[in-house]
Parts: structure tokens; sequence; C-alpha cells
């Protein structure tokens, strides 16, 4: 009988899978309500989480309706659904000394690199037509950042030789930069890296003279002070890289541990969410009170994560960050987090 059990849940599974690659956005919110039950039968932790909240899942018809996990539950549980054994890695969030830091266990690499890729190409376009260059040197010390892995994976899909991980050797990304700024070859330049690590380079502004030029370079923050400087507002951070490196704007990445897709900014903050991502707001007094994006657009709420790539940990994330939503649908700004929640590397800057 058990194994008969495990054979419908993990062609269910397969089932769900296969939507989460093909689903049209019309289609979204109906392919949350299954995973929905997928993950109220088949998560151990959640099932248990939502039956102390006393709501019968058949009850929920819509996405406001949904119980959210509180992201705390990665710190001392292991989250997982489903009859998936093998565990291909686990990420691990960053964090001071002393701190207790999140694990999210990853059962299915493809699933992660070709959602990420999706959400990537749908925003910029194809990975083949850039050049990553990757400055993440607190991310590279440490083995299990999922922000590595995905860029790891992009960086490869790029085919470019220029393309990789800078951790020590600067002098040589600048290098590089230099070269392809001056030679262009038609495709575009990422330079994406951590928070403090963009502000050592723009501090060196005379070797960044050579992007005062015209260019197309793109610049994206991925957030975290990692304890090196000082916490800054986003806008003082994004005034000092723009001016630095000769760029309109700086985009940003928001992503997480616990989360398997991503929202992208093109420049003040605004973000919009992945095609597998959908961001809801709570009230701030009263999680369980969850609203869309009708709400007034000045209402400042906790944001709530559907993430539709957690098929096998929870794609119901109540993270600790606050937000708001942007004037076009599935667009967002984060606001800061709650107080006497821990400062995480991989969101934008605490504000």
């Amino acid at each position: 009988m058990e194994l008969q059990n495990n054979i419908a849940v993990t062609e269910l599974r397969q089932r769900l899978r296969d939507q989460i690659l093909t689903f049209e956005p019309s289609d979204f919110e109906k392919l949350a309500l299954q995973i929905f039950r997928y993950q109220a039968d088949h998560n151990p932790i959640y099932k248990q989480f939502i039956g102390h909240l006393q709501i019968d899942p058949g009850t929920v018809e819509k996405l406001t309706d949904i119980p959210f996990l509180p992201i705390q539950f990665f710190k001392t549980h292991r989250i997982k659904t489903g009859a998936v054994s093998k565990v291909k890695t686990t990420f691990e969030s960053s964090g001071t000394t002393g701190q207790q830091t999140s694990r999210h266990d990853l059962y299915d690499p493809e699933l992660y690199e070709t959602i990420s890729e999706q959400i990537f190409r749908e925003k910029y376009g194809d990975l083949n037509h850039f050049h990553i260059l990757a400055l993440l040197p607190s991310y590279l010390e440490r083995n299990n950042s999922s922000l590595v892995y995905m860029l790891q994976h992009f960086i490869k899909a790029s085919g470019s030789p220029f393309s990789g991980f800078y951790l020590n050797n600067t002098a040589e990304m600048l290098k590089n930069l230099r070269s392809l700024i001056a030679k262009p070859d038609g495709k575009q330049v990422l330079l994406m890296g951590v928070t403090f690590a963009l502000l050592d380079l723009a501090e060196n502004e005379a070797d960044l003279q050579f992007l005062k030029q015209k260019n197309d370079l793109i610049v994206m923050d991925t957030g975290g002070m990692k304890g090196r400087r000082r916490e800054m507002l986003r806008e003082e951070v994004h005034d000092i890289l723009t001016s630095a490196f000769g760029v309109p704007q700086i985009h940003s990445e928001y992503g997480m541990t616990e989360l398997l897709s991503q929202g992208y900014s093109s420049g003040s903050g605004l973000f919009t969410a992945g095609r597998t991502m959908r961001i809801l707001l709570r009230d701030i007094n009263d999680p369980l009170s969850v609203y869309d994006h009708n709400i007034s657009l000045s209402k400042t709420g906790g944001i709530n994560v559907i993430d539709l790539a957690n098929l096998d940990s929870c794609s119901f994330i109540e993270t600790q960050d606050l937000g708001r939503f942007g004037e076009a649908e599935g667009s967002f700004y984060v606001m800061g987090r709650f107080d006497n929640s821990d400062i995480r590397g991989c969101n934008l800057m605490v504000l």
C-alpha cells in the first residue's frame, strides 16, 4: 500500500512539474491552488502548520486564502514535500556568527536551473547574449549559496570566455571589462555583485573612467553588506554606483535561500516578479489577513511569496520583508524588514 501511495504521489508531482514549466500566466492561480493541495497533503511540516491554524485545505479557493509558512521554519525544520528522496545539494543562508541559518534542500537541480533561466530570459533576453562578470567574494567563500549555484549555470549558459567569478582578482575583471567596452561584440555585459564589493570597486573611481564613455553595461546589485560596511539606504548606494560606473540605473535581484524563483529590478527599486513567483502582502498586525495587487498602492505590508518552483519544499512563504505594490501588475517595492528580524545577505539591503 505504501509503495502504491508513493507511486501515486510521484506521478502527481511529475504532472505538477510539467505544468510549472509550461503554464500560461493566466493559469497561475489554478496551478498554485493545485500545488497548495499537493503540499497540504504531502508536506508533513506544512500540513501540521495548517492544522494548528485550524484551516481546512478544502475551503481554500483563492490565493489570499492560502496559509503562508513563516520563513523561520527553514531554520528549525527540514521542509520537504512528497516522495522525493535524494538531496542533490543543500543551500544555506549567510549569517553572522551566532545566527541560526536557513537550509533549503534541492532535489531537482534541472527544475531550478530551467526556471531561473526562464525568468532571466523574460526580463533580459537569452543568456548567450551576455558576458556575465560575477563579483561575489563573500558567497564564493562558502560552497552552499543558491545565488552562486544559479550564476554558475548562467555563466556556463552564456558561453563567453569572459564570463566567470572574480573573487580577489578585480584587476583582471577590470581588464576584461575595459576590453569588452572598447571592442563590443554585440553581447551585453552584466556585472553582478554583492553590495559591499560593488562599493569597494566604486571607491577606485579613477580605474572606472573608461566606463564614462557611452556603454550598455548592466550593473546588478544582489544586496548584502555582510558586516563589511555600515548599512545604507538603497538610494544612497545606487547614487554612488551610478556615478562610479557611468550607468543611468542600478539593477537589482530579489531572491533568497528559501526561494527558487527570482524577481528583478531595472532601477528605482521597482521589482518585477518572475513568471513562477507571485507577491502578496499581509497586514502588519494580522499575518492571516492577506491581500493582492488590488489593494491601495500606498499600503505597506509584509511580503508573502508564492514560488511555484518550490515544488519539493513549500511554495507559500511568509517572509520578514516589508513591501508595497507598484502600479503594474506583478511589480513591487521592498521597503525594508520587520523589527527584530535577522539581517539577510540575499535580500536587498535593509532600508
